[in-house]
């Protein structure tokens, strides 16, 4: 393991800077924006503008890339990203911040692309399955520990915004001071929406609606936990447990998956989703343990369900496709974590900031009723023709680009297969 892991490790560490920073700057905005009495509208506008520039940066970011090279363009996507977070937190005005998160997300496509290209040049057939593993768990990690570091100091000053800063300056050194070639330049990403359709009904509507519920959660939960009373502290604890249980859960779900028809995995999970979050908004637990507890059953139903969906379409489709079809995937999630939030903030100033897990319940809902509608209307595939799960990092933490899915042994799998038709 340490001759597969030492190649990457400064790749890895600057990974891990990344999305510490990227776990901070996704908690402190909505805090901070929730104290400065900014709209729930507004609030979540935060979380449509950057997955919006991050769609719109795995499209047009390899342009970049390809005209002046790798290593310029990852540290200028990281210097944009480093001042736009000093930035927010010199200027306090929800018109520059809605700005600023757009070009964050769009810069953070840029960055994660260039960094997953690197891994999988770097990567050898032996080593690439231990690699994808680490960078999962890195960016998880990554993620869980820059929202917890949002209770050690005060959200109203700009003490935590220059941590976010000096996190990403932290995370150009790596990458900026190695003296390793050059990878290859990066694959364009593609959206067929209608050969994704044709290919898995269930697996295309299903992870559009995954991408609203978590879009919606991922952007308004702290702002529900302010509304709602929670200390920063209990804020912190409630968005990292969501996201372990959901890491958890992923294993138990996906081997259940390989044995049963994944669309029953998939309705029972988003019914036990949507039952959660129904709790939640119905009763409206004021008490943090209480939340938290249900938030806990709520993450871990949740965040398994992507994975299981990808599976799925990837069972119908031909081996050499995976990229494609994963990636396009990918995307279409990409677009659900846009209208998520768009949906949520206003149904938040409507009905109160407990009807947030209104907006998640009926998502996980239609999920539920189409899952079982197309159960019947077509067989699964056979347990022994199926594509293997495999954890994927999009369910837990911000969105990865199609580039990470170069690292999953098994598009080296789909390479060989389309090499050996060709010979």
């Amino acid at each position: 393991m340490r001759r597969n892991l030492l190649p990457v490790l400064a790749l890895l560490s600057g990974t891990l800077f990344l999305f510490l920073g990227n776990g901070l700057q996704g908690l402190l905005l909505p805090l901070r924006g929730s104290l400065e009495g900014y709209s729930n509208e507004t609030l979540g506008l935060l979380g449509t503008t950057w997955a919006a520039g991050f769609v719109i940066g795995c499209f047009v970011a390899p342009n970049v890339v390809r005209r002046i090279g790798h290593v310029r363009a990852f540290s200028g996507f990281l210097a944009l990203i480093c001042m736009n977070v000093l930035l927010t937190g010199l200027f306090v005005d929800q018109t520059a911040w809605l700005t600023l998160r757009a070009i964050t997300g769009f810069c953070t496509a840029g960055t994660s692309m260039i960094i997953e290209s690197w891994l999988n040049e770097r990567a050898t057939p032996e080593s690439r399955g231990t690699i994808f593993s680490f960078y999962i768990s890195i960016t998880l990690f990554g993620v869980v520990g820059g929202q917890m570091l949002v209770p050690f100091s005060d959200v109203t000053t700009t003490t935590l915004f220059m941590i976010c800063g000096i996190l990403y300056s932290i995370a150009a050194l790596p990458t900026t001071l190695s003296k390793a070639a050059s990878p290859q330049p990066l694959k364009r990403a593609k959206l067929d929406l209608k050969g994704l359709f044709r290919n898995s009904p269930i697996s295309f509507v299903g992870i559009l609606l995954i991408g609203i519920a978590n879009g919606a959660y991922g952007t308004l939960t702290a702002v529900f936990a302010n509304r709602a009373g929670l200390s920063q502290g209990a804020v912190a604890a409630m968005v990292t447990i969501t996201i372990f249980a959901g890491a958890i859960m992923q294993f138990p779900a996906g081997r259940l998956s390989d044995r049963m028809d994944r669309r029953y995995v998939l309705a029972g999970l988003s019914a036990a989703a949507a039952l959660a979050g129904l709790v939640v908004a119905m009763v409206r637990p004021t008490d943090a343990y209480g939340i938290i507890v249900l938030v806990a059953i709520y993450g871990a139903a949740a965040n398994a369900l992507y994975p299981i969906a990808v599976a799925h379409a990837n069972d119908f489709a031909s081996p050499e496709d995976f990229v494609k079809v994963s990636g396009g995937l990918l995307l279409l999630y990409g677009i659900g974590t846009i209208i998520g939030p768009t949906l949520g903030g206003p149904v938040m100033t409507w009905a109160g900031p407990y009807a947030l897990f209104l907006v998640t319940a009926i998502a996980h809902i239609l999920i539920t009723a189409y899952a079982i509608i197309r159960s019947r209307q077509r067989a699964p595939v056979p347990a022994e023709h199926r594509d293997a799960y495999t954890v994927a990092p999009a369910a837990t933490s911000p969105m990865t680009t199609p580039e990470s899915l170069a690292l999953d042994p098994r598009a080296a799998q789909a390479e060989g297969t389309t090499e050996d038709r060709r010979n």
